[in-house]
């Protein structure tokens, strides 16, 4: 990761007018929000980036093209670390799956409903049954059922509810 990435989301950054997302993983919208353990709506979306970016920080990892999309100058990545020192000394961490595991992003979903990278959706199941992060509050925003029902809704129509008013910006695009 170079040290002038622009952070965009919580699965994605920019260097040099690329955008480099993270493959198969999915954060939490901007604009959405979730009621922290003090009683304080926070925006899901940031606390995604936050973790992408400590975690970036902390563990250095590289990352390796999966898929490109040059119409839209993006590349969806894996990225991998291997730490040095410490208890993780010498073991290979996935950047995705440490997201998803700590329950700061989601396994990202196909149009159909099944996971992108079925590896992520068993994390992210772990995550969810032991209320890791993000999942310890009640009102966690799901991004993946946002998405979803964005996609099934006939064009044209208006959200129906506050939940479908959170559709999926310009910064979130579903992977492929």
């Amino acid at each position: 990761m170079p040290p002038n990435a622009i952070y965009l989301t919580g699965d994605s950054w920019s260097v040099e007018n690329v955008t480099y997302r993270l493959y198969g993983v999915q954060a939490c919208l901007r604009g959405t929000s979730f009621t922290n353990g003090h009683g304080v709506k926070r925006d899901c979306g940031e606390a995604s980036l936050a973790m992408l970016v400590a975690l970036t920080r902390d563990l250095r990892p590289q990352c390796y093209n999966a898929v490109e999309a040059p119409q839209t100058r993006t590349v969806f990545v894996f990225c991998v670390a291997i730490p040095t020192t410490g208890a993780g000394a010498g073991s290979r961490i996935d950047l995705g799956t440490a997201l998803i595991a700590t329950g700061f992003a989601f396994a990202s979903l196909k149009p159909d409903g099944q996971p992108v990278h079925p590896p992520y959706w068993v994390a992210e199941e772990v995550a969810a049954q032991s209320k890791a992060g993000l999942w310890a509050f009640a009102d966690l925003p799901d991004p993946n059922a946002i998405i979803l029902r964005t996609l099934q809704r006939p064009a044209g129509t208006e959200p129906t509810s506050p939940a479908h008013a959170a559709a999926p910006t310009p910064d979130t695009p579903q992977q492929p």
